[in-house]
Formats: structure tokens, sequence, C-alpha cells
């Protein structure tokens, strides 16, 4: 079972890598991969930056339902470092409902920033990115026998999208995965975690979600992903994010990279429809306009302060020239008496 296991591990890696060396900068990065991998230029392309004042939103979808993810099971859970991420294998016991077929999952992936950046989701909600992003990988076990296969079929993968923001206690959940880092620091190697509960990694209310259909977001980038990317946010310390920045390489140990903003940036939205499964309450104003406002309102306190000033100076000026016109009147009065 367990070499079947690392059978269909090998033959998605060949599949998803198609012989061709790909990076997230420089002469292979995202903006060269339609070059070898064609379909990374589709008009479907994930991850997206999601603007909530033009989602659908639609009461019919129904809740997203983790099943056997809060239950440990027995077996170790293989970490690897594939020289991309480091991806968590997960038992097949694990699946999802409130889906249109059954999706069982397979593995687990983070992306993260550049060390000392907390900036490094793939997906953006009203063009604010996160520190990191956990996407969890399904395939629809219905219809497909393995993840290869459904890889590159329609709605053949359901990948769940978890953003992670930087919080001031340190979060246990992900403690699972870093405390295991130093033992894959290089690329193609992979130790064993003790099984815990995969729920914990997730927010702790699930009703509230953007659903959209996408893409894988590295190459080769098939156009065969349902996305569902919760709106409620996990957080992990300063010190776990900078664990997670500074612990990987993305090469060999000859030579080694430091594996670092490995998240592709937000693709066109194109014709597609985000569908929300509440009614998102936007922000009156964007980043741009919020510091447009501020310096508006800071122009506009000074221009009244020197206003002020001004009349506060007149208005003395007068009192000050009317006080003299009375003394000299009276002195006048009094020489004439």
């Amino acid at each position: 079972m367990l070499f079947f296991a690392f059978l269909l591990k090998v033959t998605w890696i060949l599949a998803a890598d198609g012989g061709h060396h790909w990076t997230y900068e420089g002469p292979h990065g995202q903006d060269h991969w339609p070059t070898s991998y064609p379909e990374c230029g589709g008009n479907a392309q994930s991850p997206i930056d999601i603007q909530t004042d033009s989602v659908v939103f639609d009461p019919d979808l129904p809740a997203v339902q983790p099943h056997g993810y809060d239950q440990p099971g027995t077996e170790p859970l293989d970490l690897h470092n594939n020289g991309h991420t480091v991806q968590l294998s997960l038992p097949h016991t694990l699946h999802l409902g409130g889906l249109p077929r059954k999706y069982t999952a397979a593995q687990l992936h983070l992306h993260w920033g550049q060390k000392g950046s907390q900036e490094g989701s793939e997906h953006q909600i009203n063009s604010e990115a996160t520190a990191a992003e956990l996407h969890v990988v399904h395939y629809d076990s219905e219809s497909y026998g393995s993840l290869s296969e459904a890889a590159q079929k329609p709605q053949g993968l359901a990948v769940l999208g978890i953003l992670i923001e930087v919080g001031e206690a340190e979060n246990p959940a992900y403690d699972h995965i870093l405390s295991h880092l130093h033992e894959i620091r290089h690329k193609d190697q992979t130790t064993s975690v003790p099984p815990f509960s995969v729920r914990e990694l997730f927010p702790q209310q699930l009703d509230q979600f953007f659903r959209y259909n996408g893409s894988l977001t590295t190459p080769p980038c098939y156009q065969s992903v349902l996305w569902t990317v919760f709106n409620r946010k996990v957080q992990m310390s300063l010190g776990q994010l900078e664990k997670l920045q500074g612990t990987l390489f993305s090469t060999e140990e000859e030579g080694p990279e430091p594996l670092v903003q490995n998240y592709r940036v937000p693709q066109p939205l194109n014709q597609r429809t985000i569908f929300a499964s509440f009614i998102p309450v936007g922000p009156l104003y964007t980043t741009g306009e919020m510091l447009g406002l501020g310096v508006g309102i800071l122009a506009g306190c000074l221009c009244l302060l020197l206003a002020v000033y001004f009349i506060a100076r007149k208005i003395r000026k007068k009192r000050l020239g009317n006080r003299k016109s009375v003394v000299f009147t009276s002195a006048r009065a009094t020489t004439e008496a």
C-alpha cells in the first residue's frame, strides 16, 4: 500500500513537471511558464485577487464538510521538500463533502514570501495578501482512479485555500509541520511526521468561503481545480513564519538556494464568476483611496489651521488699531480741555 502511494506520488511529480525545469523567478520564472507549459497562459488561471464587491452571493452553496480530518489516524505522514514547497502527504481516509462529488485528500503544501515579508499568499482579498497560504489538494475519486488522472479533467481537483496571517501567539497545529522542517532542509529530502488532526490547520469556522473555477498555481497549470478559498484566516506567530521562511532550500546540498517567495502572482479573472457563501462586507475604500483620503484630510486640517491663524491675526490687528484710536481720542480730548 505504501509502495502504491509512493508510485502515485512519483507519477504525479513526473506529470506535473513535464520534463521541464521551472522556478518562480529568473529565466525559468512564472513570466516564462507559458512557453514550456501552454496552459499556464490560459484564461482560467489561479490564483486570483478576490474583489468582494464583485462576487455573487449564492445562498445554495452547501457548507464544506471535511470528513476524517479531526482523526489523527495511526500511520505517520510523509513530509517532503520538493524544491518548490514543503508538502505533506495525506491519508486517503480524508475526503470532502459539500461538493459536487466525493473528493479524496492527497496532499497539502504551503506558499510564503521572502524573509522578513508578511506578504506571501497566492490568493488576495481586495488586493491584500497575507503572510502565507495553505493549500489542501483533493481529487475526484468517484470519477477517476488517481490524482494524476483527475488533474487533467474539468473539476477533477478540489483545493482548499487557507490564508495565514501573523498573530501574537504560536499556532500549535502548524508546529506539527514546522518543527520537522530542519529534517528536510534540502530538495528531495523526506521525513516522517507523527499523525495529527489536520482539521486544526483550518479556520475554526468554515461557513464563509469563496468558490470559483481555476487552475493549479504551478506548472503545468491545468485548469481543472474547483477552488474554495476561506474568508476567515488562521494565524501563526512571527517566529513560526520566520522558521517557514528561513529553514528550507530549493536545491540539493551543494550550492544551496533559499526556498522563499514561492507564490504565483494573481492572474486575470477574465469572464469567470466568483461565488460567495455569505454576503461580504467589503472595505469602503481601497488602500490607495484611504491614503489619498488621509492626505486630503491632513491638507484640509493644515489649511483650516492657516485660515484660523490669519483670521485671528487680522482680528488682533483690528483690536489693536481700535485700542490705539481710543487712546488717541482720549489724549486729544484731554489736551483740548
